[in-house]
């Protein structure tokens, strides 16, 4: 069985990290998925995908090491060949990446008490994101 679905929403960009974890865990009872796997995959070039405990102060510690580990002041080449300002973005996405798979055993997702699935925004202004979800198993 694959099963796909989406997932579309507004970000702030500059690091903004949203919590996806609930709207998975309700498109994955949707799915029926008992056993397998989920692969989810962020479309674009300055987003990733990563779990973590979300809670505030570890939300900005996150946001604080992206710009400590690749600032947005630094001169990037790609910068001159657009002129749009966010190559720390890409490189952040590449970094951080854009894919994610998660196991699921007895139609739950395998993760831990305080572990949420979340999307990051690298990029330097609001976008509309889009995540496909593919539910693969039986």
């Amino acid at each position: 069985m694959v099963k796909t679905f989406y997932l579309e929403f507004h970000t702030q960009g500059r690091s903004s990290i949203v919590n996806i974890t609930e709207e998975i865990t309700k498109l994955l009872k949707k799915s029926q998925l008992q056993e397998g796997v989920l692969n989810i995959n962020c479309i674009g070039s300055t987003c990733a995908l990563t779990t973590l405990e979300y809670e505030p102060a570890l939300v900005k510690d996150l946001q604080d090491l992206a710009e400590r580990l690749i600032p947005a002041s630094f001169y990037y080449h790609h910068n001159d060949t657009w002129g749009d300002d966010n190559g720390h973005s890409h490189l952040c996405s590449c970094l951080w990446g854009t894919s994610l798979s998660l196991a699921v055993s007895n139609g739950k997702l395998e993760v831990g008490t305080w572990q949420q699935v979340v999307f990051i925004d690298f990029d330097i202004r609001p976008r509309q994101r889009k995540v496909v979800l593919k539910f693969i198993g039986e």
